[in-house]
């Protein structure tokens, strides 16, 4: 049974570049607008840092951007961003 990490508990080291998937319906806009989200979260993202797939389909796309982590705070709020995010359907 997998218990929770206490907030002030991290098993990541600060700071560190740190890959987040990011999927979604297929949109024209989808990746520069999950690139807006990103850059709020951490003003050193580019484009370069980001990886894009299609599905077998084409009906969803596939994001991997990685961040600079600096905290645990920093990465809980792009996670509930993009979590609630109506162009997102799975952050991981």
């Amino acid at each position: 049974m997998a218990t929770a990490i206490p907030p002030g508990e991290s098993l990541i080291e600060y700071p560190s570049d740190f890959p987040i998937k990011v999927m979604g319906p297929t949109h024209i806009d989808f990746a520069a607008t999950i690139v807006e989200v990103v850059i709020k979260h951490d003003p050193t993202f580019h484009k370069g840092k980001m990886e894009e797939r299609p599905s077998a389909k084409g009906n969803y796309t596939g994001l991997t951007v990685t961040v600079r982590a600096t905290s645990r705070p920093q990465l809980d709020a792009l996670y509930t961003e993009l979590s609630a995010h109506p162009m997102v359907k799975i952050v991981m």
